[in-house]
């Protein structure tokens, strides 16, 4: 099985302009993603998608292999999808380029050990919240899973809501997501639902559309910049816990 590593990579965030070119700890936050994502032996390349020649220039700089994309993509999975047609592949790992904390060992565990890849298949990363503030905080995304690791839903809202029950570890979404080629070709060819539209998250593009996906929980520490104060908090464990 032939697998990949794909780093979206814009440009136009409306929060943090050109994001990915900002400084961690004295080195662009891209360069750590994709440092982190090289380590990983089991993939047999990574690239940088991006929609700017400012980021294609700064990849190329530490070695970084780019795809071109179109700056029209609303979605990092869209982005995703233009790499599948240009790069082949039997799946494809997405690592946010805004998560520099990922590590090895946290990003492989979206890749699984056996699947069917003429078929539809997806997972992503979980971690728990270790804040509870955190769960309260409609910019993280909570995931409620089964048993199977089968996502049952996915929310803004803190979920469960815990009426009979008060013993519960809430997950975060973590930015990590393997996907096969008809499962980006089905995200592609397939309009967005009504619950993906009111929850602005495109995994609903499959949930409600009865295609199971699945959650795995990496039990990693995730903290994505959204903004440039975020900044603040990664260099603060960076510092702590031996990164530079």
């Amino acid at each position: 099985m032939k697998v990949i590593c794909v780093i979206p990579a814009r440009a136009e965030s409306s929060r943090f302009f050109e994001k990915p070119l900002s400084f961690i700890c004295g080195k662009p936050m891209l360069q750590w993603v994709y440092e982190h994502c090289k380590a990983c032996t089991e993939f047999e390349e990574v690239y940088v998608a991006t929609d700017s020649d400012k980021i294609k220039k700064l990849a190329e700089t530490f070695g970084a292999k780019v795809v071109m994309t179109a700056t029209s993509h609303e979605t990092a999975t869209e982005r995703l999808y233009e790499v599948h047609t240009k790069v082949d592949a039997d799946l494809y790992v997405m690592v946010n380029g805004d998560e520099p904390l990922l590590n090895h060992d946290a990003i492989i565990q979206c890749i699984p050990d056996a699947i069917d890849t003429n078929n539809i298949y997806v997972s992503n990363l979980m971690t728990d919240f270790d804040d509870p503030v955190e769960v309260v905080d409609a910019t993280n995304l909570k995931i409620v899973t089964a048993e199977d690791n089968r996502c049952l839903f996915i929310s803004r809202s803190p979920i469960p809501y815990p009426k009979g029950n008060m013993d519960y570890v809430y997950h975060k979404f973590v930015g990590v997501g393997a996907f096969t080629r008809k499962a980006l070709q089905f995200y592609h060819n397939t309009q967005r639902g009504p619950i993906e539209k009111i929850e602005e998250n495109d995994s609903f593009r499959f949930i409600e559309n009865n295609i199971p996906i699945y959650y795995y929980n990496c039990h990693c520490k995730s903290l994505s910049v959204d903004t440039r104060k975020d900044i603040e908090g990664v260099e603060k464990y960076m510092r702590k816990n031996g990164f530079v």
